[in-house]
């Protein structure tokens, strides 16, 4: 391929492959290659041969050069290559010169008979890797009939530019930069906000501040190769591929097949050095927390309601049994070992929450208790017991994310706001509620009711508004960590997936077995791709949050399943309460062999569709 590219802007965008006398030609350019680009060189010296032996600048171009004539009349014999097939190869192409295999990716062109990118795009990336901004600027000349939006042309110049000036300041060379910045890029009347910025540069007393100032990594190879990948997105990919294309689409092949495994639950690295490309991604269903681990059986009746602390620390449960237990997980071994019990709840305890900073927790009880308990987790003390009136019930709580207040309510009596003292700030009459959440703004209130629908309240501004609608009573609901999506435990209907900015119905999730006892779900697993929810038929379900149908029935309990938490910290540990009167510690399979490992199997169910 001929690097100067004279006379090439004319030529059609189409890179059709050529046939490999074309590619053979030596390039005029000293130091690169048939394929237009530049060579690579490790420490000064030469790429090497399959054999060792060494190669000069150009020998590449050279090896090509003299491929006998039976092999150029084979090459011309063989079938034309599809489009597919040619874009396959410069992407080879395009990787193989990112590793300095230079002499390889002219032989790979030579013999397929395609060039990796347009001459003139060559000639372009030559003269911006050399700092040569005058010639870069006149070959966007022959660029400009290669490409779909000739307006872009303005905004490449104006890119180069800006390289131009900001190396000139580098340099020290303030006249020619303030040349540039007044008689070339202001006349382009291009992106005046950013002339401004780029003038206050002038002001810069050395090149550290410069650099600093403009986040620029300064001249040299690094920032010019930040140029061409930006510059190359106003190009074709026909006439020059978009920077570390293969990488890009092997990257994006794992995160697809990740998005599309049912149990992935870990963070995937996005460094393809950290995968294998030779197999496809998949993660066994022994690596989720399908499998008992522990059973918790301290509490002497009911629990009720069990909930991980938000550093996944420590998990709270709550019983009929009047107790409220905290258990300590360990930060290794994902063991749970009782830590504390807070006694006194003489009604029981169906419903917690722990402070932001998990130093509090507040218990509440069922539907005829009055009153509410602050702990400090830290030191075991009881710090407030609020009752507002007798004829109030307090079973659900929510903290603001200050952690210096919480709203509180039932289905009798009123809605209430109050400080760590339980000091009364507020109060909304009316509102009879079933379930609260805090939204991350710290101004919105979410409150299920008692006309099955929940709706949003603002204490500040006393405004409330309608943003879901169900046709059964909402048992319970909870609230993504975004807050964006809310999950719904719904009388008789099972669980339902809402997304609250949108305020549509997004998923209704089967197999779970609900009437009107209180159940509550959870999102759970890494990035909150799944849902956990307790069950009226002993079971624990799981669902992938976009699938319908449970990844998982997990068995084990003996009576309904009130609660489940998934730990927040540990993507591979879940909790679940039941009226069995324990909690059952889930993580994935224990270090067993095959035939063990098997027999475990029928605790975790696998209903993919």
């Amino acid at each position: 391929m001929q690097a100067n590219g004279a006379g090439q802007g004319q030529e059609s965008s189409e890179l059709s492959c050529l046939n490999s006398a074309q590619n053979g030609e030596s390039s005029s350019a000293g130091g690169t290659h048939s394929n237009g680009l530049f060579s690579s060189t490790d420490n000064g010296n030469s790429v090497g041969t399959s054999n060792g032996s060494s190669t000069g600048p150009g020998s590449g171009t050279l090896a090509a050069s003299t491929a006998s004539s039976s092999e150029v009349g084979s090459l011309k014999k063989k079938k034309r290559l599809s489009q597919a097939e040619e874009d396959v190869i410069r992407l080879i192409g395009q990787h193989l010169h990112g590793l300095g295999l230079n002499q390889t990716v002219d032989l790979l062109m030579q013999e397929s008979g395609c060039r990796l990118e347009h001459p003139s795009a060559t000639k372009f990336r030559n003269h911006v890797m050399e700092g040569e901004w005058d010639k870069a600027e006149n070959d966007l000349n022959e660029l400009r009939a290669l490409m779909h939006s000739p307006n872009a042309i303005v905004r490449m110049k104006f890119l180069l530019l800006q390289q131009k000036y900001l190396e000139y300041l580098e340099d020290g060379k303030v006249l020619e930069a303030l040349q540039v910045l007044r008689g070339e890029l202001t006349p382009l009347k291009y992106n005046t906000d950013r002339i401004h910025v780029l003038s206050g540069y002038l002001m810069c007393s050395h090149a550290e501040d410069l650099r600093a100032k403009a986040e620029w990594e300064g001249k040299g190879t690094a920032s010019r190769c930040r140029l061409l990948d930006k510059l190359q997105t106003y190009l074709p990919p026909s006439v020059m591929l978009p920077p570390r294309r293969l990488q890009t689409l092997l990257r994006q092949a794992v995160e697809l097949q990740r998005d599309r495994c049912l149990y992935h639950n870990t963070k995937l690295d996005s460094n393809l050095d950290s995968v294998s490309l030779l197999l496809d991604h998949v993660c066994s269903r022994k690596q989720f927390p399908c499998y008992t681990q522990q059973i918790l059986t301290e509490h002497c009746n009911e629990v009720w309601f069990c909930k991980f602390s938000n550093d996944g620390t420590k998990l709270a449960t709550g019983s009929k049994d009047t107790t409220v237990i905290i258990w300590q997980v360990d930060p290794e071994s994902h063991q749970l070992k009782l830590l504390r019990t807070l006694e006194g709840h003489a009604y029981g305890v169906s419903y917690l929450a722990w402070s932001p900073d998990d130093t509090y927790l507040i218990a509440c009880g069922p539907d005829d208790c009055s009153e509410l308990w602050l702990w400090n987790v830290q030191t075991g003390e009881l710090r407030t017991k609020m009752s507002q009136s007798h004829e109030d019930s307090l079973t659900s709580v929510a903290w603001n994310p200050d952690g210096k207040r919480f709203v509180t309510g039932g289905q009798r009596g009123q809605f209430y706001q109050c400080d760590l003292d339980g000091n009364l700030l507020d109060s909304w009459e009316g509102v009879r509620v079933q379930c609260l959440w805090c939204l991350g703004d710290g101004r919105a209130v979410l409150a299920s009711d008692t006309h099955q629908r929940i709706r949003g309240y603002n204490f500040e501004d006393l405004t409330d508004r309608n943003i879901v609608q169900e046709d059964h009573p909402i048992m319970s609901f909870t609230v993504s960590k975004n807050g964006r999506l809310a999950l719904l435990n719904v009388a008789t209907q099972g669980v339902h997936l809402w997304d609250l900015q949108d305020r549509v119905l997004v998923r209704k999730y089967q197999g779970v077995t609900q009437g009107f006892y209180t159940i509550h779900s959870c999102f759970g697993g890494h990035n909150e791709d799944f849902i956990a929810s307790g069950s009226e038929d002993h079971k624990v379900y799981i669902w992938h949050r976009r699938g319908e149908l449970p990844i998982a029935e997990l068995t084990g309990h003996t009576r309904t399943v009130n609660c489940v938490s998934w730990n927040p910290a540990i993507p591979g540990l879940m909790a679940s309460a039941s009226d069995d009167g324990t909690v059952r510690v889930w993580g994935p399979a224990p270090f067993l062999d095959s035939q063990e490992a098997d027999g475990l199997n029928e605790n975790c169910s696998n209903m993919d569709s």
